[in-house]
């Protein structure tokens, strides 16, 4: 509960603010869908998704139509896919930290989670060679290559390349997990893992237009094998048919006619500012936490302070008006002493307050 008078600023969830969603652009491509493929975007479809926006995938990516699947968002391409290639029992490598619904997923289906720790570079490839020699047999490795969420740091190229050797060696799957690559605002753009794989079949990628044109659109795919592809394909069919074709097609005029490029541009541009403003005031306000500040993406993960519970500290902010993810969400075990902000929904007025907010939280708890 906030103070009286006081309005939340809302650091906890992964989503865009209103001012920086082209909402212009998407009526007018949703009226190009209607007026362009009436009979498309009105239609069932098929479960691989609207076949112009299959089509532009597979071209971005450089790989056959029959590689690419497109969902209703891309937790549902998580699912599929972690019904396809997790059974009960299976092993499986996750980041620690990583998106907790990942985790409740895998867990839901009866994975043992190998959770080897995060650098900012990216996952410790150290501990995870260690792991494979000590006799762990993963059947999928689940990675967030760039602006990792929850903790913003991005996988490098050395270790990219290191997880694909060690795919092949040790017969697992790499699953791509990539919904901010096109988040960028400083620095260089990293190939993919996908890309990197030269079709040998050990990724399978997915994305999303949830963090480009709105969460709203619900629009993920897939990017695979192609029997991958096919077998999760059919699961599709058995569960919902197809996924929506009129946000297929909208997010196909937005993309072609050159909305999604500028849209992308005038997120990025606000992301840099808003994530400066929260850097810049949480080492005024608050010097004894550590935190590395992201190139893209949504996320800063802050490690705290010893004195300084996160579970309090998530609780005491909420008091102040400020609302954060407290660290431990992101665990597959254990308490990990740190909280997660998110910087896309706020301006960089509101990121610098709530960095004074928090700041009095945890000297409350003090």
């Amino acid at each position: 509960m906030s103070p009286a008078g006081t309005t939340t600023i809302p650091l906890s969830r992964g989503a865009p603010s209103l001012d920086i969603i082209d909402v212009e652009g998407l009526r007018e491509a949703a009226v190009r869908a209607f007026a362009n493929d009436p009979a498309g975007a009105t239609a069932y479809g098929t479960s691989v998704g609207y076949l112009p926006l299959r089509k532009l995938i597979a071209g971005w990516h450089g790989v056959e139509e029959s590689q690419v699947l497109i969902t209703n968002g891309s937790m549902q391409a998580d699912a599929f896919l972690f019904d396809e290639e997790v059974a009960a029992g299976a092993e499986v490598i996750v980041e620690r930290p990583s998106y907790d619904r990942t985790l409740l997923g895998l867990r839901a289906r009866g994975a043992k989670l190998h959770a080897v720790p995060l650098e900012p570079d990216g996952i410790d490839i150290d501990a995870l060679e260690e792991l494979l020699a000590a006799g762990a047999k993963p059947a999928l490795a689940h990675i967030i290559p760039n602006f990792q969420n929850p903790a913003g740091y991005t996988l490098s190229l050395v270790k990219r390349k290191r997880l694909l050797e060690l795919a092949g060696e040790h017969g697992f799957t790499i699953f791509e997990d990539d919904p901010y690559v096109s988040l960028r605002f400083r620095g260089e753009t990293l190939p993919t893992m996908l890309s990197l794989d030269g079709g040998a079949g050990r990724v399978v990628y997915a994305s999303s237009f949830s963090k480009t044109v709105c969460p709203g659109i619900r629009v993920g795919y897939l990017v695979g094998p192609a029997a991958v592809i096919k077998a999760i394909a059919k699961r599709g069919t058995n569960t919902y048919i197809s996924p929506g074709m009129v946000s297929g097609a909208i997010v196909y005029e937005f993309a072609s006619s050159g909305a999604l490029e500028r849209s992308i541009e005038t997120v990025r541009a606000a992301l840099e500012k808003r994530v400066g403003a929260l850097a810049s005031g949480l080492a005024r306000e608050l010097p004894d936490a550590r935190f590395v500040a992201p190139d893209g993406g949504y996320f800063l993960w802050v490690e705290l302070p010893e004195d300084v519970d996160s579970t309090k500290l998530v609780a005491a902010a909420g008091e102040l008006g400020v609302a954060v993810v407290d660290g431990d969400d992101f665990l597959a075990e254990g308490r990990s002493g740190a909280i997660r902000l998110s910087f896309a929904p706020v301006t960089p007025e509101q990121a610098d307050e709530a960095t004074r907010r928090l700041a009095a939280a945890v000297a409350s708890l003090r």
